[in-house]
């Protein structure tokens, strides 16, 4: 048995589009508040889970656009990811304040933002709000857009360049 068919409420959370757009869209009618962050979150550390615990507490639900691996190795370079999408969107969906995860394959989240219109979009402390992808489509709905602080000292790229140097 695979883990995805052992934990299916965990899995249940990893969406595409379509149901994503379905789904925030039930969560708002029901009046609840939609956060939407988005990243590689390629290893998962403590800044992340920090982080993505802001962003939850900003709302009812949290959904997190996961950019896919041929985005992430445009991104940031042919060694990355590290982790496959199985495990990153797994280890994604297993946190308890992460209601969604949704893959894209593009460079920037633009399309999934404008598909699901959240309430509020978030990013880290290196954005100001006025560059985060999407925050024009946000605030043209009446959104929120917040550039979140980081805690210093966690990163992927300080933890890849840890691992290189040993």
């Amino acid at each position: 048995m695979c883990l995805m068919e052992a934990l299916p409420e965990i899995a249940a959370k990893i969406m595409d589009w379509s149901q994503a757009q379905l789904r925030c869209t039930a969560w708002k009618d029901a009046g609840e508040t939609v956060v939407f962050t988005n990243g590689c979150f390629d290893i998962l550390h403590y800044g992340h889970l920090h982080y993505l615990a802001q962003a939850r507490d900003l709302g009812d639900r949290l959904i997190v656009g996961m950019n896919a691996a041929s985005s992430v190795s445009r991104l940031k370079g042919p060694h990355r990811p590290i982790n496959d999408e199985t495990t990153r969107t797994m280890l994604m969906a297993s946190l308890v304040f992460v209601d969604a995860v949704v893959l894209f394959e593009e460079d920037t989240p633009l399309g999934l933002i404008q598909l699901l219109l959240p309430d509020i979009l978030v990013k880290g402390g290196d954005w100001r709000p006025d560059q985060i992808v999407g925050s024009e489509v946000v605030l043209e709905h009446g959104g929120e857009v917040l550039s979140l602080p980081f805690i210093e000292g966690y990163s992927t790229t300080a933890i890849e360049d840890k691992i290189r140097s040993w």
